[in-house]
């Protein structure tokens, strides 16, 4: 039966159709073209056609269905340009297919990449952000190979199980389990058992169904042994109506062990990789960030927060990425770091040694308090941090842009436009810009290129293996000539 208002041009609700894959989108999907004429539904005509250009065939993608691949899909759903499609069948697999370790990959949003060898995660994450630099900000660059995670399982240190609300209410055990009815009279129907109510991440494909989640595979051990604890002891509450809108739970896992309250105060340890000297790794290769020495990685940075705050996921590579980002920011000369978006300090006291003197910035009045501890407790001396007006960002800074970087980790929908507006108003002699989302950051990136700042180096790292997701760090100097 055909889905009602479902357009039906130019595949039918449910349609099966063959295709090859050729390519993944940056949204983790495979991507295929077929030719339209011979699979378009009858009565189509040439004008409409005409309307939905397709050069080389018309779009399909494909979740879970990878590149080299020949397929059969289950058509769900036509947009004005492109079609997506559910995967029945590997009609040929691609060499590089693997088997998912998750019993619930391909069910679960979480992961789209677990059926993915490895390597060629790392290969097609560099090439998604190198289209991105050129479809989005319109330049030619080469992209350095992705910086690998040390853990490719395991590695994730902070997850955010939730579920939704129950319906009706407060729920009851089965009458045969000894509960009195839902509905308060004898012989009344009963709700569903709290404990078949799910507990997890999102369905793949929906945005409102949750898959339960007993494991998570691509969080820590410890964070896994302490799960089932944590749904056992939500669900009671569940069944006393305590959750009239749903709720997300925390698990996080830092010096302290796993944490469950999202007000606590955890601790994050770094070894900062190369943190001996000045210069000691500004000509390293990037490959040489995944193998540093037991030596170089002696200097431990010890940051506070509060558990519910922004922090990196990912601690296995965090010792890499940290001081990339530093040696990034201290390599053009600057005598001077400004960490505009600095939550409880990471990036500025990571580089405080190589720099007369840095700053951090950042909205939140807590984060801010925290990284004044975290600098008195790591004996920092040539910090300060301000706790910004969202309207004047840079008003309390004293560095002369000439002689200043600054450093940038916006959230997922990149810089507003009045950041950017006081960002370029400022005029630093560089700017390093991290970022988890590359397509606003390619959007940000053409405001910076096309206010005279020149790219230097374009990094991505691998801070989310077997997900679509990756962290990317942009260089940029101020263009002589600008």
């Amino acid at each position: 039966m055909a889905k009602k208002k479902f357009n039906n041009r130019p595949f039918a609700y449910h349609q099966e159709i063959e295709l090859e894959i050729a390519a993944l989108t940056n949204l983790g999907a495979g991507l295929g073209r077929i030719p339209l004429p011979g699979s378009l539904a009858p009565g189509t005509s040439a004008l409409e056609l005409a309307a939905h250009p397709s050069p080389g065939g018309w779009v399909v993608m494909v979740p879970f269905a990878l590149p080299g691949e020949r397929v059969r899909a289950r058509v769900f759903r036509n947009h004005p340009n492109y079609s997506e499609a559910d995967l029945v069948e590997v009609l040929a697999p691609s060499p590089h297919r693997v088997p998912p370790r998750c019993p619930l990959f391909g069910r679960c949003g979480g992961c789209q990449y677990q059926n993915l060898a490895y390597a060629e995660q790392l290969r097609w994450k560099q090439r998604q952000v190198q289209e991105l630099l050129q479809h989005l900000a319109g330049v030619e660059f080469a992209v350095a190979p992705v910086i690998a995670s040390p853990r490719q399982f395991g590695y994730r240190s902070k997850i955010t199980p939730h579920f939704a609300a129950p319906r009706g209410g407060a729920l009851c055990r089965p009458a045969a389990l000894g509960a009195p009815p839902s509905n308060g009279r004898p012989g009344g129907p009963s709700l569903p058992d709290p404990r078949d109510l799910p507990i997890g991440f999102l369905k793949q494909g929906s945005r409102y169904d949750i898959v339960d989640v007993p494991r998570c595979d691509i969080a820590t051990d410890g964070i896994n042994a302490r799960l089932d604890q944590v749904r056992a002891a939500v669900r009671p509450q569940i069944l006393a109506g305590g959750f009239p809108r749903g709720a997300t739970l925390l698990l996080r896992e830092a010096a302290e062990g796993v944490v469950t309250d999202h007000d606590a105060v955890i601790t994050e340890e770094i070894p900062l990789a190369g943190a001996a000297g000045a210069g000691s790794r500004e000509s390293a290769t990037p490959a040489a960030w995944s193998a540093a020495t037991p030596a170089a990685k002696a200097a431990r940075l010890q940051l506070k927060f509060l558990a519910r705050d922004f922090f990196q996921n990912n601690p296995s590579i965090l010792p890499a990425f940290a001081a990339y980002v530093r040696d990034q920011a201290a390599a053009g000369g600057a005598r001077f770091l400004l960490d505009a978006y600095c939550g409880s300090g990471l990036f500025a006291l990571a580089a405080a040694p190589r720099f007369a003197g840095v700053a951090g910035v950042e909205i939140s009045e807590t984060s801010i308090a925290f990284a004044r501890e975290n600098a008195v407790a790591n004996q920092i001396a040539n910090s300060t941090f301000l706790a910004g007006d969202a309207a004047a960002i840079f008003a309390g800074i004293a560095f002369p842009p000439g002689e200043t970087v600054v450093v940038i980790d916006p959230p997922r929908k990149g810089c507003d436009e009045p950041f950017l507006h006081q960002l370029l108003a400022y005029g630093p002699r560089a700017v390093v810009y991290v970022s988890c989302d590359p397509a606003t950051q390619m959007r940000d990136l053409r405001r910076l290129l096309a206010a005279g700042y020149a790219l230097a180096a374009v990094q991505p790292f691998d801070l989310f293996p077997q997900t679509r997701h990756l962290e990317c760090v942009i260089t940029l100097r101020k263009d002589a000539a600008g």
